[in-house]
């Protein structure tokens, strides 16, 4: 995720609307059309002033075609932070609210290129000490529900294709051995105590992990001889 710029304009501190994009991801003509419609009902509010939030601005481009683009007050990035959620939103409103903090405090200090240089420093840390932060939750978040659903569900069917079928014989004395051992296998191969603990970085791996299954070998032995004995009686 891109770290976020802050400029000074007439006193007022400012982001570009075209980093924010970048840093939450999301097409800087998409994040325009949603800021004029936060401008068009602000502006239907004189005493809020939606110049408090949002600065136009154009741009050139390297063509020579000229862009628009706005400036993002600390209003302004507070409301595109609330109209977020999940992951993104919480590091993007974790990193301007530092920024923007640290610039204030600087700004209201004796101008000192050391200490200048030690602010730049310590924000760059705090930055660094965010997204280690971020890395964590991404290794060690547990799958949804609707993951916990998705495998669940495949592994449902896996069990019963390997018995035969729901018709099948094997399916209607075997299954509940038949299930116990696979989530057996399963949790034995992520190492966890129960599916729903599954990390998710590893669900692609789980998904896999269904597909490759089959039961033990003595449980295998047990589901063919019972379905061939299906099939002898109806031969017979």
């Amino acid at each position: 995720m891109e770290q976020l710029q802050i400029i000074k304009q007439g006193g007022t501190l400012m982001v570009d609307s075209r980093e924010v994009s970048k840093m939450i991801g999301k097409r800087h003509d998409h994040l325009i059309r949603d800021i004029e419609g936060y401008v068009s009902i602000l502006n239907q509010t004189p005493n809020l002033g939606a110049d408090q939030f949002f600065i136009e601005n154009s741009y050139t481009a390297g063509t020579g075609k000229s862009y628009k683009h706005y400036l993002l007050t600390r209003k302004g990035c507070d409301m595109v932070a609330n109209k977020m959620t999940g992951e993104k939103g919480v590091l993007f409103t974790a990193v301007y609210v530092t920024k923007f903090e640290e610039m204030e405090k600087e700004l209201s200090k004796p101008n000192s290129t050391k200490l200048l240089l030690q602010t730049a420093l310590e924000h760059e840390e705090k930055i660094e000490s965010i997204q280690s932060d971020v890395n964590y939750l991404k290794e060690n978040m547990r799958i949804d529900g609707v993951q916990e659903f998705q495998i669940r569900q495949k592994a449902n069917i896996k069990v019963v294709k390997v018995l035969g079928g729901k018709k099948a014989p094997a399916y209607e004395e075997l299954s509940t051995k038949a299930f116990s051992r696979f989530w057996r296998d399963f949790k034995a191969h992520f190492e966890i105590p129960r599916y729903g603990e599954l990390p998710r970085i590893k669900f692609d791996e789980a998904i896999e992990f269904i597909d490759a299954w089959q039961p033990d070998t003595s449980t295998r032995l047990e589901i063919q001889s019972k379905n061939q004995q299906q099939t002898i009686k109806v031969v017979s």
